[in-house]
This record gives C-alpha cells, structure tokens and sequence, in this order.
C-alpha cells in the first residue's frame, strides 16, 4: 500500500501532468480551427475568382492564404510537442488505448495531413506556375484535408468518451483495449455528433477573423473593395454556422443524457434527480458541499423537454452516480454555460449585421464594425470553453467507464520532472505566439495586394495607328543607322 507521501507525490505528478497536456492542447487548438474554417472561405473565394474572373476575389484569395500558410506552420509545430506526451506523462494510458489510437492517427497521417501538406505548396506557391483551375483543385483539398485531419482527432477522442467496437485484452496494468469492430470504433454513440459541432465551430472561427481584419481596414478606411467583399463573404459563413452550432449543441445534449449522464449532470448543476421535470439553469454558482446552485436562475422543466421532448420527464442528476465517479462540477458549469452563452451572442450578431448588410447600412456602422473587430476573441474562447467543458466533465474517467487518470500515467516520471518541461514549454510556446503575432500583424498591416488592372480592350482604328507609329518608328531607325555606317565610311 502507499503510504500519504506517495500518494499525494502522485496526486502531484498527475495534476501536473493534466495541467502540461491541457495547456499544450489548448494552446494548439487556437491554430487548427483557423485553418479549417479559413480553408473553407478560401474555396468560396477562389471559386468566386473562377466564376467571374474578378481580379479583386484573386487578391482576397491570396491574402487569406498567407494568413492560412502562417496558422498552418503554428498548429503543426505545436501539434508535435502536444502528441510526445503521450509517451513521456501518460505511458499508462498510451497502452491502454494504442490499438484504438494508432489506426485513428494512422488514417489521420494518410489521409488527411498528407493530402493537405502534399497541396499546401501549390495553394501557396501555384498562383503564377498552374493554371487557375488546378489551383483552385488544390485548394478544395487542402481544406478537404484540414477537415479530414478533424474527423480522425474527434473519432479518438470521441472514442474515449463512449467507447466501442472493442474488447479488453489482458488484466491489471497490463490491459488493453482491441478493436473488434473498426467501424464502431470510428462511428461510437458521440463521434458523428462532435465532429459537426467541431467543425461548426472551426468555421465560426475562420469566419470571425476575417471579420475581424474586414472591419479594422473598414474603420482605417484601407483596402475598401477587399473589405467590403471579405466582409459579406465571411458574415454569411459566420452567420450560417452560429445557426447550425446552436442546433449541433442541443443534439449533442440529448446525446449525453444517455451515454455520459454525470456530464451532463455537472453542465447543468443538477446534484439531484427530482420527480416531474427538470429545470435548466440558466446561471448560478454551484455549491457541491451543500449539493445546490447558488444565485440560480432556472427555467422550469425546460432541460426535460430539450432532452425527452417531455416536460415532465425528469433527467438524471448526479445522486444517481456513485460519489466516487462525480466530475467537478464549478468548472465544466460554468465553462458550459460561457461556451452557449457565446454561441447565441454569434448567432444575434451576424443576424443583425446581415440585416443591416441587406439595408446597405452597415458599413456605415461604425460602432458595429469595431464590435465586429474585438469580437474575434469570442470564438477562441468558446473552442477552448467547450473543450475544457467536455473533458472536465469527464473526470475522474481518461476512458469512460474504463480507465481512471489517476491510474493512466506514467509511474516513472516524477512531479518534478513534470514541472520543468512544463516551465520550458511555456517559455517555447510564448516566444513561438510571440512570433507568430509578429508575422501576423505585418501580414495584416501590409494588407493586400492591390490587384492588377486588366489589359484594355482596343478598337480597329487604334491598331492601325499603333502599326503605323511602329513602321514609322522602324523607318527612322534604318535612316539613322544608314547615315551612321555611311560616316563610318568616310572616316
């Protein structure tokens, strides 16, 4: 047995070690979701380049892929770092859970970083070497592949919240979890639902930077052609995918009432199951010492009809799970409800800029336009509120139902060990940002190329005075040589 010293020099060891992964991840997931949702509107650009030879969607185009092309070297630097800890903090865990993993990562590997990074260089590289068409061609797949990079992170992670398609081989220590059925791993209760509500919230993300810089060189009144149509091309993608994230998060939900009802549970601060139906909480401040939300505000039943379609159904609350088994609650409620709190926030705002865009007002908005500029904070945080929310709720479970995090480390690496590389990645990853703002804001600040004025049509009438400037041109040029070799002669 250990004794307390070992015990808590382990507690120690593993706080740490959740506090290095969580501080690595969340610094990388600030780059993905760019990249994913900038990738999309570079297709709508492009395209619209295709469609009407307009040289003004060719600039924005390659603007945009700069800004793409920085983001993407940052999400794959930090990504790296972020995927070693799995072999230096969690080798308990990496065992466990390596059958799964590998062919998810395999398949990310394969089908997605290869297929973007094998077209990076001709999105970034092409514009004056293929032709317009092929370019476009390998910008569909570098966002294709930014997306596809998504699916298979999400199936893994997903995975570990409701696992499936596998048996456990082997006991204690030394167990591990095998796929049985690759396809049910792949399709578990959650994945299909997170992958949209990640992907929706990456395109949120994408947009609202674009927003973002449209604005700022609105108000400074720079760049006016590119960021009026940068503007409205990333408002209708901002305004789409806020709708449709409110509709993913209620789907996703009614989802965990089923598969992870202590989860859901701590979202809503529900620590007792209570007969007829069950009230959402709206905000408040959980106590769990005295098992209530302070300062509650709640709607009646609401949370019952969101989950059963039933105002009268209760949902289960957290006295229905063994104590031992209960996740924090303050931190996943209150990082849930910022999370959708955000979310309606988004979708208010681009309605009412789409309203006004439609009016031919909003330009002139200028109070809108700087929200529109500060407001490029709202979706990092959300991402990264959303994410602290799901895998806090999970705890104390790294695999649901299946493995503790307490026993997932790695029992050779001590807490100090932990601390030190988690001190020299802060270091690394502020001067790396710092970096990054740097390239960023000259980027931004240089704005885009002005795009170049198209050859102008000429008439009948002016090609014949061109040709006879041109064989009037000629005829002195023969005179004048004629009359120099005839000097040279003479002397």
């Amino acid at each position: 047995m250990l004794g307390e010293a070992e015990v808590a020099t382990a507690m120690d060891a593993v706080l740490l070690a959740r506090l290095q992964f969580a501080f690595t991840l969340m610094f990388h997931y600030l780059f993905p979701p760019v990249t994913i949702g900038l990738g999309v509107l570079l297709v709508v650009m492009e395209g619209m380049y295709l469609k009407t030879r307009d040289l003004h969607y060719e600039a924005m185009a390659k603007f945009w892929t700069k800004v793409f092309a920085v983001t993407f070297a940052m999400g794959v630097a930090t990504g790296i770092v972020m995927e070693f800890q799995f072999g230096t903090n969690w080798a308990t865990y990496s065992r466990f859970v390596g059958d799964v993993f590998g062919s998810a990562l395999a398949a990310e590997g394969i089908f997605a970083f290869f297929l973007e990074s094998g077209f990076l260089a001709v999105l970034v590289f092409g514009w004056d070497r293929v032709s317009p068409g092929m370019h476009f061609f390998a910008t569909v797949m570098v966002a294709l592949g930014s997306m596809f990079s998504a699916v298979w992170i999400v199936v893994a992670n997903s995975w570990q919240q409701t696992p499936a398609g596998f048996h456990i081989v082997g006991v204690g220590s030394a167990a591990r979890a095998e796929i049985t059925d690759f396809w049910a791993m792949v399709f578990n209760p959650s994945s299909v639902e997170r992958l949209v509500h990640v992907l929706l919230g990456a395109f949120i993300v994408g947009a609202f930077v674009v927003l973002s810089v449209s604005a700022f060189y609105l108000l400074k009144g720079r760049h006016l052609e590119f960021a009026r149509r940068s503007f409205t091309i990333a408002l209708v993608v901002a305004a789409l995918a806020s709708l449709a994230e409110v509709v993913s998060g209620d789907s996703q939900a009614r989802t965990l009432a089923t598969t992870q009802p202590a989860k859901l549970a701590a979202f809503e601060g529900l620590y007792r199951t209570t007969p007829g139906g069950t009230r959402l909480t709206v905000m408040g401040f959980p106590d769990t010492a005295e098992e209530r939300v302070r300062g509650e505000i709640a709607i009646p039943g609401l949370l019952s009809y969101l989950v059963w379609g039933d105002w009268n159904k209760p949902v289960q609350g957290l006295d229905r799970v063994p104590r031992a088994d209960w996740p924090p609650v303050a931190l996943p409620f209150q990082t849930y409800h910022v999370m959708v709190g955000l979310g309606f926030v988004f979708g208010a705002l681009t309605l009412v800029a789409l309203v006004m865009r439609w009016r031919g007002t909003l330009f002139e908005a200028r109070w809108l336009l700087w929200t529109f500029v500060f407001a490029v904070a709202g979706p990092f945080a959300a991402n990264e509120l959303g994410w602290v929310a799901a895998e806090v709720g999970r705890q104390p479970w790294v695999v649901y139902g299946l493995l503790r995090t307490l026993d997932a480390t790695s029992k050779s690496v001590s807490a100090g060990q932990v601390l030190a590389s988690l001190v020299m990645f802060g270091v690394i990853y502020a001067l790396l940002f710092a970096v990054y703002v740097f390239v960023l804001n000259d980027k931004i600040q240089h704005g885009p190329d002005e795009p170049a004025a198209p050859p102008a049509a000429t008439t009948g009438r002016e090609l014949l005075a061109a040709a006879g400037s041109l064989a009037g041109r000629r005829g002195e040029s023969l005179t004048s040589t004629g009359g120099a070799a005839g000097r040279a002669g003479r002397e």
